[in-house]
């Protein structure tokens, strides 16, 4: 057993991200991997997945800042920026650091077509095929990437991209109608030879062949979360890399028709057994995960009893009869996956693993 500590500890397997990267290089064995890093790789540590995704193509985050504290620490790939720039400052910095980047505006355009000194960027032209966030109506596609193949500052050729709103639906009716509006854009460009796409996100990567162009993008399936509507990681042959646990502080008695924790939505059915583990959301664990809501314990299934309050949560541990204080309680990850406590928590496993706050301690093995 681990050392006692008195709050939640997230444990990140750098070889479950090198062996889910695997996942997606033999799913789409003739494309090239950019590994969306965002949002400190989804909540595990940004340097740390870079790293362990050192057998990709290259990397993706959302914003410029993200990618300077990539480069700031010696990452030096190609690191796409998804969300592009809004002015020639953040221009200037993304051809000085040599980042990629996504236009999705005519004023990016306009900003490249002034732009006449510095390195030329490489960019990534989006594709509104279906989204309806950022990106170009495919009517509009020929004049930007005709506009944009003939700028000095942009370094040819010039990608293309879209993004799905639908991939994670077992159905894929919608995914391959925006498959079908981007190469109907993609023809419309009249090129003798197409330009390098990418459409796939993780959902995509497993599920959408016909999605995998000379890029795919897989985010939350690198980090053993399944992607779709309903399904498991394993199902992928895909490992978890976080397993977040907190030890139980407390244990004690209870008896029949005793309320539990803040309004009293929770009573004990029995004389029985409560234990307070220590993680709130003050943590980043879900006020909102109901009574109910899977852990383990010892590796023992057990189960949230009452709210979830800023730094504790109590369980039932009638199904754990050698429980004592000191214990480690998983809340997802080995064992649990990230999925069954997120369908009981009525969100996603996205969410649950990058809303996890600075009193989470992370260790990397």
């Amino acid at each position: 057993m681990d050392a006692f500590r008195d709050g939640p500890v997230a444990r990140i397997d750098r070889r479950a991200l090198a062996l889910n990267l695997g996942v997606a290089r033999a799913r789409a064995a003739g494309s090239r991997v950019l590994a969306v890093v965002k949002a400190d790789a989804y909540g595990h540590g940004a340097l740390w997945a870079a790293r362990a995704f050192a057998a990709a193509d290259g990397l993706a985050v959302a914003r410029t800042s993200e990618a300077l504290v990539l480069r700031r620490a010696g990452i030096d790939r190609t690191i796409l920026v998804l969300g592009g720039f809004s002015d020639r400052e953040a221009l200037a910095q993304i051809a000085a650091e040599r980042l990629d980047a996504v236009v999705h505006a005519h004023q990016q355009v306009e900003m490249l077509r002034s732009r006449h000194e510095g390195a030329p960027v490489r960019v990534w032209v989006k594709v509104d095929t279906g989204m309806h966030r950022l990106g170009f109506p495919p009517a509009e596609l020929p004049a930007v990437w005709n506009a944009l193949a003939h700028l000095s500052s942009v370094a040819q050729p010039v990608h293309l991209m879209s993004h799905f709103a639908r991939a994670d639906e077992p159905d894929g009716t919608a995914t391959a109608r925006q498959i079908a509006c981007f190469d109907e854009a993609l023809a419309g460009l009249g090129a003798s030879a197409p330009p390098p796409a990418s459409l796939a996100n993780s959902a995509a990567v497993l599920e959408a062949p016909a999605a995998h162009r000379e890029w795919v993008r897989p985010g939350v399936m690198l980090y053993g979360i399944a992607p779709m509507v309903g399904g498991r990681a394993a199902d992928h042959g895909l490992r978890p890399a976080m397993t977040l646990t907190a030890p139980l502080v407390a244990v004690k008695t209870i008896e029949a028709g005793s309320p539990v924790g803040y309004g009293g939505v929770w009573t004990a059915p029995a004389r029985m057994r409560l234990g307070l583990a220590a993680i709130g959301y003050a943590d980043g664990y879900p006020r909102h995960a109901p009574s109910g809501t899977p852990v383990l314990v010892g590796g023992r299934r057990a189960a949230l009893a009452g709210r979830v309050s800023m730094d504790l949560i109590a369980i039932d541990l009638r199904g754990c009869p050698e429980a004592r204080a000191g214990d480690p309680v998983t809340l997802w990850g080995d064992g649990l996956p990230v999925e069954e406590v997120a369908e009981a928590a009525g969100t996603i496993g996205y969410e649950l693993v990058t809303r996890l706050g600075p009193r989470v301690e992370r260790i990397v093995r």
